[in-house]
């Protein structure tokens, strides 16, 4: 990421849960995310697989964008594993929002395992055609 753009990421997400909203032990991983700019907003899509849209939590606060997406558990208990390479994690990842996000209008979407967090730039930053009087 470049040094002009308004989202820093931060560290990786830790095997310990962290924060008030975790209820439930166990690891998190980092979901991939795009960041993509356009002249009203960022766009921040990431990949979510299995989360529940009504599950996935969004928090902003003191700057940093957090996401949670809580995976439940798809084993069936009654069967036994002769190969098992696909772990249970939730998705855990937060970002550093510059002050050139207007936070009170952010808000996201989420669809078929995707979210995209809309993140709107504040209007004194949006790119805008000054009109040149004729006199």
């Amino acid at each position: 990421m470049s040094n002009d753009t308004n989202l820093e990421t931060r560290g990786p997400a830790t095997s310990e849960p962290t924060g008030p909203e975790r209820t439930r032990g166990g690891f998190c991983v980092q979901p991939p995310v795009d960041i993509l700019e356009s002249a009203d907003e960022l766009l921040l899509v990431a990949d979510l697989p299995g989360v529940a849209a009504n599950e996935v939590n969004i928090n902003f606060e003191d700057g940093e964008l957090t996401i949670h997406g809580p995976v439940r558990g798809t084993a069936d208990q009654t069967k036994r594993f002769l190969l098992r390479e696909y772990g249970v994690a939730d998705y855990l990842r937060s970002f550093r929002v510059s002050e050139q996000i207007d936070a009170s209008r952010i808000h996201a979407e989420h669809r078929d395992g995707v979210l995209m967090v809309h993140l709107p730039k504040v209007e004194a930053l949006k790119p805008r055609r000054i009109q040149v009087a004729v006199g």
